[in-house]
C-alpha cells in the first residue's frame, strides 16, 4: 500500500458543495431505517427489500452519490428517489498533509460546525481516526480536544460519512466494473479516537459502525475497528454486545487521585469500577485483547512505581499497553516524558508479560497526533494559564515579550 503525499506539509482548500436540506439523507440510515424510508416514499412493500439491497451496495460498496448512475434501477424509480432523498457526506474544508504522509481533514457538518479526521498510512495498513462529537464533554487536561467544550453529538451519517469522504480523497472506491476485493485497501483499520467520547453518543456510533461492518458495503471487520473510551462504565457491556469491536481504554493513571485530575470522568466511575466492567467485557480473550492507552507525562505518571501499579491493575486481563509520548500543543500544561524514562516504563510492563509498544508520534507538524485534534474555529480560545488553572496545576512560566518582538504562539 503506497500513498504519496506532497514533500512539504500543505493545506489545500476544497470547493464547497451545496447541501440539500429539504430531502432526507440516506447516508447513516441502518438497513431497517433505509427500507422504512423507501416504503414511506412510495416503494411497494414487496420491492422494499430488493431496493434496500441495491441502494446499499451503490452507496457503501461503490461510493455512488448520483441516483442517475444507479443503472440497475428503472429511470422512473430513480426520478422518485431524487424527489425524496439525497446522498450527502460531510464537507472537507481543508486537507493538510504531513511530511510523514499523515493526512488531516477539517470537516464541516450541518450547522457549520467542524470536526477533524486523520488518516495515517503505514506499510502494512492504513488507519482512519474519526470523531464522534463536536468538542468533548470530558475535559481531560492533557488533551487539546478536551479544552474545547462539547457542542453536539454527531449523527450516524456524519460519523460514517467521515469514512466515505476519506475514501473519496484517497480514491479507494472500486473502479467501475471491478469487484471491491480487487482493489487495494487503503483504509484497513478504523479507530474512534478523534474528537469526543464515543460512548456518550452510543446509538449514533453503534449505527455507524454497523454500517461500516456490513459485508455488502464498506465491509470493515469488527476486529479492525477500535473504540476508545475514557471509561463510561454503563456503556462498556453494550459496546461488546451491540458493536462487538475492539476496545481501548484511555487510562493514563494508576491511582484515583491522579486519574481524577487527568481524566475527570474517573470521579464518577473510579478505577475499581472501570476494571470490573472490563473483566466482564464480551469476547475478551488472548486474541481479542483490551488496549490500554497511557500518555507519558514528565514527572506526573511516568515513574517505575506507576509502571508496577499498572501491571498490578491489569493482572488477569488479556491486554496490550500503548505508551503514548505526550504530543504537545500550544498552552499545554504538561511536557513529554524523557525517552529513557518511557523505555524504562515500557520494560517493566514488558517483563510482566504484556506487549508495551511505544507509539510513534505521527502528524505532529500538522497538529494531527493523538490528543491534538481541535476544531479550527475553537483553536486558541483558551490560553495555557486557563488550562493549567482548570487542571489544578501550578501556573506556567510567563513569557515576557520584548518591545517590537513578534508574538509567540
Amino acid at each position: 500500500m503506497t500513498v504519496t503525499p506532497p514533500i512539504a506539509p500543505e493545506a489545500m482548500p476544497i470547493p464547497r458543495k451545496p447541501v440539500e436540506a429539504d430531502r432526507q439523507n440516506l447516508v447513516g440510515l441502518t438497513r431497517p431505517q433505509l427500507r422504512a424510508a423507501l416504503v414511506a416514499a412510495g416503494t411497494p412493500e414487496k420491492q422494499a427489500k430488493m431496493r434496500e439491497v441495491q441502494l446499499w451496495q451503490w452507496i457503501y460498496q461503490k461510493g455512488v452519490r448520483d441516483f442517475d448512475a444507479m443503472t440497475n434501477l428503472a429511470k422512473e424509480y430513480r426520478a422518485r428517489l431524487k424527489e425524496h432523498f439525497v446522498i450527502e457526506v460531510p464537507e472537507i474544508v481543508t486537507r493538510t498533509v504531513s511530511a510523514d504522509g499523515t493526512r488531516k481533514y477539517l470537516v464541516r457538518i450541518a450547522g457549520g460546525h467542524e470536526v477533524e479526521v486523520v488518516y495515517i498510512p503505514e506499510e502494512d495498513r492504513g488507519t482512519l481516526c474519526i470523531s464522534s462529537q463536536v468538542g468533548c464533554t470530558l475535559t481531560c487536561t492533557f488533551c487539546h480536544t478536551g479544552t474545547q467544550r462539547l457542542v453536539r453529538n454527531l449523527t450516524a451519517g456524519e460519523i460514517v460519512g467521515q469514512i466515505m469522504l476519506a475514501r473519496d480523497d484517497l480514491g479507494e472506491w472500486p473502479e467501475p466494473g471491478r469487484h471491491p476485493k480487487d482493489e487495494t485497501r487503503l483504509i484497513s483499520n478504523l479507530v474512534l479516537m478523534g474528537m469526543g467520547e464515543p460512548l456518550y453518543n452510543f446509538d449514533s456510533v453503534r449505527d455507524a459502525m454497523q454500517i461500516a461492518m456490513d459485508g455488502e458495503g464498506i465491509s470493515l471487520s469488527r476486529r479492525r475497528i477500535t473504540l476508545s473510551t475514557c471509561g463510561v462504565v454503563p456503556e462498556i457491556a453494550r459496546t461488546g454486545a451491540e458493536i462487538g469491536c475492539m476496545l481501548a481504554i484511555s487510562l493514563h493513571a494508576t491511582t484515583d487521585d491522579l486519574r481524577n485530575k487527568l481524566v475527570p470522568i474517573n470521579r464518577k466511575y473510579p478505577i475499581a469500577q472501570l476494571f470490573d466492567a472490563l473483566r466482564a467485557y464480551p469476547k475478551l480473550s488472548n486474541s481479542e485483547r483490551i488496549t490500554f492507552e497511557y500518555v507519558m507525562l514528565k514527572g506526573i505518571n511516568d515513574s517505575d512505581a506507576d509502571a508496577r501499579r499498572l501491571v498490578k491493575l491489569i493482572e488477569g486481563i488479556p491486554a496490550k499497553i500503548n505508551l503514548i509520548p505526550f504530543n504537545e500543543w500550544p498552552g499545554a500544561p504538561y511536557e513529554r516524558s524523557d525517552w529513557d524514562r518511557i523505555e524504562s516504563f515500557a520494560n517493566i510492563v514488558y517483563k510482566a508479560g504484556y506487549a508495551s509498544p511505544i507509539r510513534t508520534p505521527r502528524g505532529e507538524d500538522i497538529m494531527a497526533a493523538c490528543g491534538q485534534l481541535k476544531s479550527a474555529t475553537e483553536r486558541s480560545r483558551k490560553n495555557r494559564f486557563q488550562i493549567a488553572a482548570e487542571a489544578g496545576l501550578p501556573e506556567p512560566e510567563r513569557i515576557v515579550r520584548r518591545p517590537n518582538a513578534p508574538d509567540v504562539h
